[in-house]
């Protein structure tokens, strides 16, 4: 038995507070290394005799009233097996500890040592009782439970940057404004997009069948891309005004759609009335510690490029001149922030915030962000931009989510660029299903391309039938899914800017037959709960075939899912399937499981038993 594989730990997703009532455990082992284990737990003071009123080492402690579950092994990944269960403690609180078993190994995984055990080790063996170590969850606190609001489980999001999306009122555009599409972006190139213009096709989302508009920056700003802010309390000038954004947001509201805004907190803009009050006033100003400025003057023209980049005495987003890094510890800028999340959703009933370059920020202003926004609406969506670990942002006092950056590699890897078999999909795809607990996961914000990265479609080399497989396994995983403007209709683009082009609107320059999969495959994430479950299971991953099946489970609503990323049909075995009758969702036809399935290139297979 590999006892260095062996971990756990009493919080974050090894052990956290799932419902009012429910605690989920996990531990870590070796793969391949155990054969059973079993969480062995009670409450801390529930004793047939004694118990001391507390003291777990209390003289005449008899009989601890004490339970066991046996864990299901619920993924693997390359290096470990992951064991979960699911506990219901009478009393809201308990010690466990762990029984694991080998085929000639027997041992009890406790806070502070191992134990090991034989075969005729009863349940009063005094081991199994020396609760002391015991890890401990001290109690099921509803404020400790991780409260995403629910209604994100059932969106699919649409993102917008709204410079791009529809000009829908020519009298707003910009000075040097181009005509709509006429050529390729530069980051400077304008082309008149705004609200009006979201306003007018609105219809388009929809017929689509998303639920969620996600918007990147619409404050005022001097650039295309509004992530270098002047004014966070106003709407800039080329997308329209505060009237607007008013009507964009009620006519959404009436359609069943849910609106999030993007603010940038980390740094401002270089026209920033504060910024510009210390350009003017240097030492003297009365803003100079908004900032974080290390010395004046804040620029230099003689500077060393390692250790000074781009002569600058002061902290800015990337080293970037105009973009200067603000400090979120000053108490009256978090006083300015705090209300700039409060007035966007009192004023205007927005249903939540995206936070660009959320992970510079310190954790305390995301804290107090969250309690000053949760005052004005209970149920606001918090997502910051990470794209690293996020374990430290997802412990229920900060965001409700991350973009899941980590889930959308692994499917572009796997099906866009090849670079990973099945098999290696499974373990990037089990990793980020055991990075955090399962109710965080429920409520992550997946995607496969945006305004920082390559659109799908020329990742996927031009082949929209890797695209629409992409967005197959995209929308049958656990989580809140995002389209990405333009990417349904086949819109491609490489890196920024790139990947801002306008949108297309003559329908007979759209791919209509990518928009039609993708609008079904939508239908049915919203028709079956299960595809959104988190009860996922792998059937089989071929290598050799290039093909995965799995299973999507939510209560007795089971659906299974086929997925050949080959360039060649594949006769694929279905013996590890119930047999019977079942019905093809995406095609809407009745398939009788027979020894082997033959699937198209690039094509999926949804299967619900009839």
């Amino acid at each position: 038995m590999n006892l260095h594989a062996i971990y756990h730990r009493p919080n974050q997703n090894y052990a956290y507070s799932y419902d009012l009532e429910t605690i989920h455990v996990r531990l870590r082992t070796a793969k391949n290394d155990i054969e059973q284990v079993t969480v062995r737990f009670g409450d801390p003071y529930h004793w047939m005799a004694g118990g001391g009123g507390g003291n777990l080492n209390a003289e005449g402690a008899q009989g601890w009233i004490s339970h066991e579950i046996k864990m299901k092994k619920e993924v693997s990944t390359d290096l470990f097996d992951f064991w979960f269960a699911e506990v219901k403690p009478e009393f809201r609180r308990m010690r466990y500890a762990f029984i694991l078993e080998s085929e000639k190994q027997r041992i009890l995984f406790g806070e502070k040592k191992i134990v090991p055990l034989t075969d005729d080790d009863d349940l009063n063996y005094p081991y199994l009782n020396e609760i002391g170590n015991f890890f401990c969850f001290p109690f099921l606190n509803p404020a400790d439970i991780f409260n995403a609001p629910e209604w994100v489980k059932s969106t699919i999001w649409y993102q917008i940057f709204p410079e791009r999306f529809a000009n829908g009122n020519p009298a707003l555009n910009p000075d040097h404004t181009v005509e709509w599409g006429s050529v390729d972006p530069k980051h400077d190139t304008f082309y008149g997009g705004d609200l009006e213009g979201v306003i007018q096709n609105l219809d388009h989302l929809q017929e689509l069948g998303v639920n969620g508009i996600y918007f990147c920056p619409i404050f005022k700003s001097p650039s295309t891309h509004k992530y270098d802010t002047t004014d966070y309390f106003e709407i800039d000038p080329q997308f329209g005004d505060k009237a607007t954004f008013r009507r964009l947001v009620k006519e959404a509201h009436q359609r069943g759609m849910k609106i999030m805004l993007d603010a940038v907190f980390n740094h401002c803009g270089w026209e920033f009335p504060q910024w510009q009050n210390v350009l003017k006033y240097g030492e003297q100003s009365t803003y100079k510690d908004w900032f974080h400025i290390r010395k004046f003057p804040l620029i230099e023209n003689d500077f060393d490029p390692l250790t000074q980049p781009g002569g600058l005495n002061y902290d800015a987003f990337a080293f970037a001149q105009n973009m200067p890094k603000l400090n979120t510890e000053n108490p009256e800028v978090i006083d300015y922030f705090l209300e700039v999340g409060r007035y966007w959703i009192r004023e205007f009933d927005i249903d939540g915030w995206r936070l660009d370059v959320s992970n510079e920020v310190d954790h305390t202003f995301w804290r107090l962000f969250r309690n000053a926004v949760r005052e004005v609406k209970k149920d606001v969506y918090i997502l910051g931009e990470v794209w690293h670990d996020s374990q430290p942002w997802l412990n229920g006092d900060q965001f409700d989510a991350v973009m899941n950056y980590p889930l959308g590699d692994a499917i572009l890897n796997y099906v866009a660029q090849n670079k990973i078999n099945s098999s290696q999909f499974v373990v990037a795809i089990n990793k980020v299903l055991t990075d955090y607990a399962k109710n965080v996961n429920e409520a992550a914000f997946n995607l496969l391309d945006s305004h920082d990265t390559q659109r799908l479609l020329t990742v996927c080399g031009g082949n929209k039938k890797k695209a629409l497989l992409a967005y197959t396994l995209l929308m049958t995983q656990a989580g809140t899914p995002c389209i990405y403007y333009g990417s349904e209709i086949g819109l491609d683009g490489g890196a920024d800017p790139l990947c801002r082009k306008c949108m297309i609107w003559d329908k007979d320059s759209q791919d209509r037959e990518m928009f039609d999969y993708l609008k079904q495959l939508i239908h049915l994430r919203k028709t079956y709960k299960a595809l959104s479950s988190s009860e996922l299971e792998w059937i089989q991953a071929s290598d050799t075939g290039s093909y995965l099946i799995f299973k999507k489970q939510l209560n007795d609503e089971i659906i299974y899912v086929i997925l050949n990323n080959n360039n060649k049909s594949q006769l694929i075995n279905l013996s590890s399937l119930p047999e019977g009758v079942y019905t093809e969702l995406l095609t809407n036809t009745e398939v009788s499981m027979k020894a082997t399935l033959p699937v198209k290139p690039y094509t999926a297979w949804i299967l619900k038993k009839i």
